[in-house]
């Protein structure tokens, strides 16, 4: 973290962001200080130190989450005072919805230092739930344009069409403002399923009503599937699909990040989306620039050897003046990823984490 105390850095780590002329997806360093969101390119493993943009945060306004990306269900939106809209992709519902939180304390700071007061905030305990129309919510959510979207899911190797998560339900009962927070948006979805428009789909849906009070039958949580009432006409199917990966993709997701990786042929260095599965055991890399929801490479955690990299020179293996929190993972069958985390910290993290699945 920069000890700078008149410029300090708040917050920073990978994002990815869509350009403003060509609309494409680009993975990218920023960090989040005061006044402003700084953003900066990698390559080859290190930070470009010529800063390629900034966003001032005063009287910005930030929209999370934001759900118009169909495949990109981690955006949020940033719109400065001039409508600037800007788009950032995290890796994970809980790193989008801190960065989110970080960003508008900062923006309601440079607002309460400009009032020259406190800005009055909303008490989140205040809902406005009593008058909601549950039959309205139902119709929304299942208009064929505007509605929550059905997908195919995998858990414990199981396939489930027409359905969707616990997370994105409270995902997209925020965004359409039906509800003020994902606390009074896991009540409202409570309702739904007590009343019968919502069914549980899987086990870990079904255990959590089984076992949870009145106040906690629904899951706010990715894993946990629901779906419509069997009593309501199916509208936007989508067909069940068989893949050759549904039983590697079925494991829990144990850790989620962008981390770099050193290609195979080219050995040229690129951020990746990691996620690392249990039961069984995998790790995937997905490219965060593709709208493309299927990974782009993943391997069996079972009999791999992963171990630190020395800080001091170049690893034997790493092409380029690459240094600094790398590690090594070698699979089963002889195959070398060399990976580089943004801290130290986050390196050791993930390598016990991956020892625990090997």
């Amino acid at each position: 973290m920069d000890t700078d105390k008149k410029n300090p850095i708040l917050r920073e780590g990978f994002l990815v962001k869509r350009g403003h002329i060509v609309h494409n997806w680009k993975a990218r360093w920023f960090m989040l200080t005061p006044d402003k969101l700084l953003y900066y390119k990698y390559e080859g493993g290190k930070r470009d130190s010529c800063q390629r943009g900034k966003i001032l945060l005063k009287d910005s306004v930030i929209t999370c989450p934001f759900l118009e990306y169909e495949n990109r269900p981690l955006v949020f939106k940033l719109q400065t005072k001039h409508g600037v809209d800007h788009f950032l992709e995290a890796c994970s519902r809980e790193e989008r919805d801190e960065w989110a939180a970080d960003i508008r304390a900062t923006v309601n700071k440079l607002q309460a230092t400009d009032n020259g007061k406190l800005m009055n905030q909303k008490d989140p305990a205040e809902s406005h739930l009593h008058n909601i129309n549950l039959s309205k919510v139902l119709d929304s959510m299942y208009d064929v344009h505007s509605g929550i979207k059905l997908s195919n899911h995998v858990e414990q190797g199981s396939n489930y069409s027409n359905c969707f998560s616990g997370s994105a339900v409270v995902d997209w009962l925020v965004f359409m403002q039906l509800a003020l927070t994902r606390v009074e948006a896991v009540t409202l979805a409570s309702a739904l399923l007590e009343e019968g428009f919502l069914r549980t789909v899987g086990l870990r849906s079904v255990e959590a009503l089984r076992t949870a009070g009145l106040s906690e039958q629904f899951m706010d949580d990715s894993t946990a599937l629901y779906g419509f009432s069997d009593s309501l006409k199916k509208r936007g199917s989508v067909k069940a699909e068989r893949s050759l990966s549904a039983v590697e993709l079925s494991g829990k997701v144990i850790k989620r990040g962008y981390l770099l990786k050193q290609g195979h042929r080219r050995k040229n260095w690129k951020v990746r989306l990691f996620v690392l599965r249990s039961e069984p055991a995998f790790l995937h890399y997905y490219d965060p620039t593709k709208d493309d929801i299927t990974p782009v490479g993943g391997f069996s955690l079972r009999g791999c050897l992963i171990s630190s990299l020395d800080d001091n020179g170049v690893p034997s293996g790493v092409k380029g003046n690459i240094q600094g929190n790398l590690f090594k993972i070698i699979t089963k069958s002889d195959t070398r990823y060399f990976i580089q985390a943004p801290t130290h910290q986050e390196k050791m993290g993930w390598i016990d984490a991956i020892r625990e699945q090997t």
